[in-house]
């Protein structure tokens, strides 16, 4: 903000939506961490006053372990938008014939910008009021992006059978129920993969990737890890 320029005018506080800029007085108070960089603010400065500048928000980890490469995006502590540290993370995901997103719950900014252009969504949830409150805003969510998706239910026998009869009455594809199983908690207690250390659940998990990849060229109608296919080199 240059101040010797600026005129005290009040239009960028005004056009800021987030309240990333105000004026106060004689005095223009930004607030870098509220900044959604829309450029809105310099666009209608009359006298040129405010200058874009890039500024940290975060930082990109990559790594791999046997034939799987990994990355992994950390935000700043106190950023409030992680966004854009969500498509760093995507656009630095190498050419594969299966990547997987990892998405946070909920049906936030940040989930709709994991989610955005996968070729299928996999909707976990819980059999409670809670869980298929949450899968209903999930659901509607995928919708409207029109993305292909089917749901897992975790924890399954420990509450009601709401969720499976949404689901059925919806049409919703259910992939897999995952068993309220305390050898799932003691194995990830010992920092084991379940997949890896019970047979059982390796199967299921096989299943569940082959529903998975079968699902991804089916109609976006009903049938959040988001799922991308990108050509392999």
């Amino acid at each position: 903000m240059d101040e010797e320029k600026c005129s005290q005018c009040g239009q960028c506080g005004e056009i800021c939506q987030y309240s990333a800029i105000v004026c106060v007085g004689k005095k223009v108070l930004v607030y870098p961490e509220l900044c959604h960089a829309c450029g809105g603010c310099s666009l209608v400065c009359p006298n040129d006053a405010i200058t874009e500048v890039s500024r940290e928000i975060g930082r990109l980890e990559v790594g791999q372990a046997d034939s799987i490469c990994f990355a992994h995006g950390l935000l700043n502590v106190g950023e409030a938008m992680s966004p854009p540290v969500i498509r760093a993370v995507k656009a630095a995901a190498p050419a594969a014939d299966l990547v997987l997103v990892d998405a946070p719950p909920g049906t936030s900014c940040p989930v709709i910008e994991s989610v955005r252009d996968s070729d299928y969504v996999v909707l976990v949830t819980e059999p409670t009021p809670f869980g298929l409150h949450d899968l209903k805003l999930a659901v509607e969510m995928v919708r409207v992006l029109q993305l292909r998706f089917g749901v897992v239910i975790n924890r399954a026998g420990l509450g009601d059978d709401e969720v499976r009869r949404y689901c059925d009455d919806g049409g919703i594809t259910v992939l897999a129920e995952i068993q309220d199983d305390r050898r799932i908690a003691e194995a990830y207690s010992r920092g084991e993969l379940v997949s890896a250390v019970l047979e059982d659940y390796g199967a299921l998990f096989t299943r569940l990737l082959t529903a998975v990849t079968d699902g991804a060229g089916g109609d976006p109608t009903g049938s959040a890890a988001g799922l991308e296919r990108k050509p392999a080199r």
